[in-house]
């Protein structure tokens, strides 16, 4: 008999159980933590600039060549594109769920590469870069300086020499950028009248400056092979790139023949600025330099929070005079609470477990075999997780929280027989026990492979729902199998060593108990014989239970996961189409105020110039995430908060305001509900695909299920068409490009 050798050897049975544990504590410091297993499907970003163009020209001449060589890819679902008015776009490509992201990159690049000589040559100049994309937002981390001595360009500068590069080596991140980042840039604005005088053109101007501003590699004097009697090897330097803009300002752009200089001061102003000029980054109002960190698949959102908030308190001690920094944005605080509270709910399980088996044992020391053999169960379960590459979630510590009252189950199978034996046929501990594994061993069994039977094929649903409760249902599934080896394992080792015969002197609680018991089972089997001679009755009250639960399954509202109070919601301001960033940023200072009204709201992260919803920058739109207070320090929740907002800026009439809930998985969908794409596969363009798009919004919202239905994609922009006589300017010798 299998149990009987650990009946025998009761210490290898506490070893073996003690190793169960060593390594399920073990993993539960490596395990990541995260809210919910790693669902969405992986994303790969290409982004490409080109200065100056239309979103038309960008898609014609940019976005379709890329689209057209990375279609087909190995594991792609689709891809989605947008093409900006600021000349930026952008091909986002997802893939299969489980897909390898960095396979996928590789194979994407590989294509951009073969698409790269079909683009045209100032995007190739800036360059293609693909990236791995991330649905983890971690962190955003704010840098102002409040006594103004630093303004942005200065502050975006120093962030990134001397902390952007140290946050991207913190293990965990995969990705780490500064929103609109004002990179130093040499602007210089052309004086067209000076041009028009002096008989120049822009190109000429751009010829001028590329052909002197360049790094020269002029070599060595005296390098081998040389005649003899050489004694020195000299490295030739030369001026490189210029610095600062006096030396752009003596630029030559003309020599005439009679010795004169036009230089680049006299037909233009040169000053050191930023690379753009289109974002801007506000905290609570204040002026700010935002930095988002995205979390690396896999990685433990906790640690990596703190290292990163470590080594901000350490770069923190460096920084100059009058520069400050705060983490505005942190999701892991969700993460925190919710760990907090389903641990909580584990715990207060685990108590009701032990009370109620006390409450039906009467006995401290049956009792306490059930408490020591649930532990190796639930604690083991992590060792498990960590050979299958699952992380420490809600759903993993849900499927504890329930596992809980199975694994107990084994346990008292045991040990109730057991101790039915030593009470009924006054049997020693050790004899009862081994008679007792006789009789339950093959049960013990069955409730491992039925229960197993009944949440394994969990595991292999599809779709999101599956890769969801897989975790869920693989965690029961590991806790059942371990409680089943403890049953036939620790569970009656520990039934000899502490079990014995003594004589009970109930207490008056447990005597009213056992009364109120044996009256409430007498009148149970009374029913269940009275139900046994009527029978219709009972196929009558089965059924209409039956009809009451298709009704409340009916009833009932279904989703993916429930929306929760995530601490945080998102606001988007969208103006007129045309709308120039000072506008928008007027309308975005309304907003905060009308957020920090309530102490509720902690932060209001502004990303003016950010259209979160549409995707990409757009001086006609922003985005702000507002951070409420811990949950522990306010009575209202996020959606009270969310509703409190759409009544306190109903009167701003420049501009449309939507607050909005977080989607509850970062990454499926930009908000709570859902999305989806009008695809125009025929004729007539953007305009014919915005008329389709607003009678389909206008059905939708006729439908009393939706509500909200909206799209933030516009085909009438304004724009400025310029219509030129190309003959004409052949003929002046006029250079159309």
């Amino acid at each position: 008999m299998f149990s009987r050798f650990f009946i025998d050897r009761p210490i290898f049975a506490t070893v073996l159980s003690l190793f169960i544990v060593i390594a399920g504590l073990a993993a539960i410091r490596i395990l990541p933590v995260a809210q919910y297993p790693e669902i969405a499907p992986p994303v790969v970003t290409v982004t490409a600039i080109y200065p100056g163009a239309s979103a038309e020209v960008l898609e014609q001449t940019v976005a379709a060549p890329l689209e057209n060589q990375i279609n087909g890819i190995e594991d792609m679902l689709y891809m989605s594109s947008t093409s900006a008015s600021n000349g930026m776009v952008q091909i986002q490509v997802t893939f299969e769920i489980g897909a390898d992201v960095d396979k996928a990159a590789l194979n994407v690049n590989n294509r951009v590469k073969q698409a790269e000589a079909r683009l045209p040559e100032e995007v190739r100049r800036q360059g293609v870069t693909v990236e791995k994309g991330s649905s983890s937002f971690l962190q955003v981390v704010a840098f102002a300086s409040p006594d103004g001595s630093l303004d942005d360009i200065a502050i975006s500068n120093y962030v990134t020499m001397n902390v952007l590069d140290r946050l991207k080596r913190v293990p965990g991140t995969t990705n780490v950028q500064i929103f609109g980042a004002k990179d130093y840039a040499m602007r210089i604005w052309v004086k067209p009248d000076r041009l028009t005088q002096l008989g120049l053109t822009t190109g000429d101007v751009i010829d001028a400056i590329q052909e002197q501003n360049a790094q020269f590699a002029p070599g060595k004097v005296g390098q081998p092979p040389v005649g003899n009697g050489q004694q020195l090897v000299y490295t030739i330097t030369a001026q490189g790139r210029f610095a600062d803009a006096g030396q752009f300002e003596q630029i030559v752009v003309r020599a005439d023949q009679d010795g004169s200089l036009i230089r680049l001061k006299d037909v233009a102003d040169i000053r050191l600025g930023s690379k753009d000029y289109e974002f801007i980054g506000r905290v609570n109002g204040e002026s700010a330099v935002l930095v988002g960190i995205f979390l690396q698949p896999g990685a433990n959102a906790l640690d990596v929070a703190d290292e990163v908030n470590g080594l901000m308190a350490e770069l923190a001690t460096r920084f100059p005079a009058g520069l400050t920094h705060a983490v505005v944005f942190d999701t892991t605080r969700f993460v925190k609470v919710s760990i907090r509270e389903v641990a909580k709910t584990l715990g207060e399980a685990m108590l009701l477990v032990f009370a109620v088996v006390y409450l039906f044992l009467q006995n401290w020391r049956a009792t306490l075999i059930p408490s020591l053999a649930v532990p190796v169960s639930l604690i083991g379960t992590f060792a498990g997780l960590h050979l299958l590459g699952y992380s420490i979630n809600t759903l993993t510590l849900f499927g504890m929280v329930l596992s809980i009252g199975i694994v107990v189950d084994d346990a008292i199978v045991v040990l109730e027989n057991v101790e039915r034996i030593m009470h009924e046929q006054k049997k020693p501990a050790y004899d009862a026990a081994i008679q007792a594994m006789r009789e339950v061993t093959g049960p013990v069994i069955a409730i491992v492979l039925v229960l197993t039977a009944v949440f394994v094929p969990i595991a292999f649903l599809g779709g999101l729902a599956g890769e969801l409760y897989r975790q869920f249902s693989i965690t029961i599934s590991i806790s059942v199998v371990i409680s089943g080896l403890v049953a036939l394992t620790l569970t009656p080792a520990l039934c000899v060593l502490i079990l014995k015969h003594e004589h009970k002197n109930e207490a008056r609680f447990f005597q009213w108990f056992n009364a109120w018991f044996a009256r409430v089972t007498r009148r149970y089997t009374a029913g269940v014989a009275w139900m046994l001679k009527r029978s219709l009755v009972g196929a009558l009250l089965f059924g209409g239970m039956v009809v009451i639960t298709a009704g409340l399954w009916k009833a009932t509202p279904g989703s993916l996961v429930p929306d929760e109070d995530q601490g945080y919601y998102i606001v988007s301001a969208l103006l007129p189409d045309g709308a120039t960033l000072e506008r928008t940023d007027a309308v975005v200072a309304q907003v905060v105020d009308a957020i920090r009204s309530n102490p509720a709201n902690a932060y209001a992260v502004a990303f003016t110039g950010f259209d979160f919803l549409g995707g990409g920058y757009k001086n006609s739109a922003a985005t702000i995430f507002v951070t409420q207070t811990h949950w522990d320090d306010r009575e209202v929740d996020t959606p009270s908060l969310v509703g409190e907002l759409f009544m306190k800026t109903a009167h701003i009439k420049e501009a449309l305001v939507l607050a909005f809930n977080p989607p509850p998985i970062f990454g499926l969908g930009s908000a709570g509900g859902f999305e989806l794409y009008i695809q125009n596969r025929g004729e007539g363009g953007a305009r014919r695909l915005d008329e389709v798009s607003q009678q389909f919004i206008a059905k939708a919202n006729a439908d009393p299920l939706l509500m909200n239905v909206a799209t933030f994609w516009r085909a009438g922009t304004p724009q400025l068409f310029v219509d030129v006589d190309r003959e004409k300017a052949k003929a002046l010798g006029v250079s159309i490009d």
